[in-house]
């Protein structure tokens, strides 16, 4: 140990200490065990026992030295390479800490799942994922869908070591937009869907006249979410899509309906549907649907559980022709959202009389 001239604990401070090495004439110090890869921070102990662990410590230095360490070298853990399928689960698993529903952590997990297959172990590229995206098998929907989902990830992935995005290779397609076909015959379906399941046609109620979202908006509705007289709805925004407090009105049948169920022995955590302090699963309703669609004779083709919400913001455009309005009663997060969502709609916007005047 030539080289070596001194290792001393020296005090820095009123209560800090640090090893002080000289070695060929330089001069290093050292406060902790991480150069040599030991886990020992002497100056976090209690004040009384600092100067015995920096002794401990440079008795761990001598150690070192004698198996070839120097002052210029590093022999700190360190981290494992993270391979291609670890950096996208590890990402995947922050974004899943978020706040986000139920289907959109199922979906984004599906596409990483999908995307780990195409690298086949290769590292995360801009250049992989966009030929994943660009490929002709995905229709122009889904493929908006995949890159939305992985454009959400990439913020996680910068921080892993990715770099790029693939917004610019791959580009957002237009997507044909889809007519949704309203509730024209109501009366007779929620009469056909009553005779099916109660929490069904309650679900079909609450939709059309609250305007609330079934899986996760009703689903998980509790007593205690309704005024004491039945009159209103209140959810807070950690329960809507929207992320805003929603305060409904409900209407009289929806009232008498609620009251028949509710009787008057309640708990106010009671669930409305279980009648429980736990909810049915989330894919409750979706069953429900799908054996009521298979016996129904009223039900129409392309008519489905989100139609009596659609229908009933048509219901509500119509009679008042406001769209503030209609972006209150559903929630909406701007009234673009609103204008969006109306244009799916079979709702006309214009009259006859808004047209140009023909005269031959």
């Amino acid at each position: 140990m030539e080289e070596l001239k001194s290792i001393l604990v020296t005090k820095v401070s009123k209560d800090r200490y640090c090893l002080a090495i000289t070695w060929e004439g330089k001069r290093y110090r050292f406060y902790s065990g991480e150069k040599i890869g030991i886990d020992s921070k002497p100056n976090q102990l209690p004040t009384s026992e600092r100067k015995t662990g920096f002794n401990h410590l440079k008795r761990q230095y001598l150690n070192c030295i004698n198996k070839g360490w120097t002052p210029e070298l590093d022999w700190s853990p360190k981290p494992k390479k993270k391979s291609a399928k670890n950096i996208l689960r590890l990402a995947l698993e922050e974004k899943l800490k978020g706040g986000y529903s139920y289907h959109y952590k199922k979906k984004l997990t599906w596409m990483v799942t999908h995307l780990e297959k195409h690298l086949n172990g290769r590292a995360v590229t801009k250049e992989l994922v966009s030929e994943y995206l660009n490929d002709n098998r995905w229709s122009s929907a889904m493929r908006n869908n995949l890159r939305s989902h992985f454009l959400s990830l990439e913020s996680e992935l910068v921080k892993l070591g990715y770099s790029g995005s693939v917004k610019s290779s791959v580009k957002k397609q237009r997507v044909a937009e889809q007519l949704h076909k309203p509730i024209k015959n109501l009366p007779a379906l929620l009469a056909e869907i009553k005779s099916f399941d109660d929490n069904l046609y309650l679900c079909c109620l609450l939709a059309y006249g609250c305007l609330l979202r079934p899986h996760r908006e009703i689903r998980l509705l509790t007593w205690g979410d309704f005024s004491d007289n039945l009159d209103t709805v209140s959810l807070s925004g950690s329960r809507t899509k929207g992320k805003r407090n929603r305060i409904v009105p409900v209407s009289p049948v929806i009232q008498e309906t609620l009251a028949k169920r509710r009787g008057t022995q309640y708990s106010l955590h009671e669930n409305v549907f279980s009648l429980k302090t736990k909810p049915y699963a989330i894919g409750y309703f979706n069953v429900l649907w799908t054996r009521y669609k298979a016996v129904s004779v009223d039900l129409l083709e392309g008519q489905t559980l989100y139609s009596f919400r659609h229908s009933g913001a048509i219901n509500v455009f119509e009679k008042t022709g406001s769209l503030s309005k209609l972006q209150q009663a559903m929630g909406h997060s701007s009234l673009q959202v609103s204008l969006t969502y109306l244009r799916g709609l079979e709702v006309r916007q214009l009259d006859q009389d808004d047209m140009p005047v023909l005269s031959l």
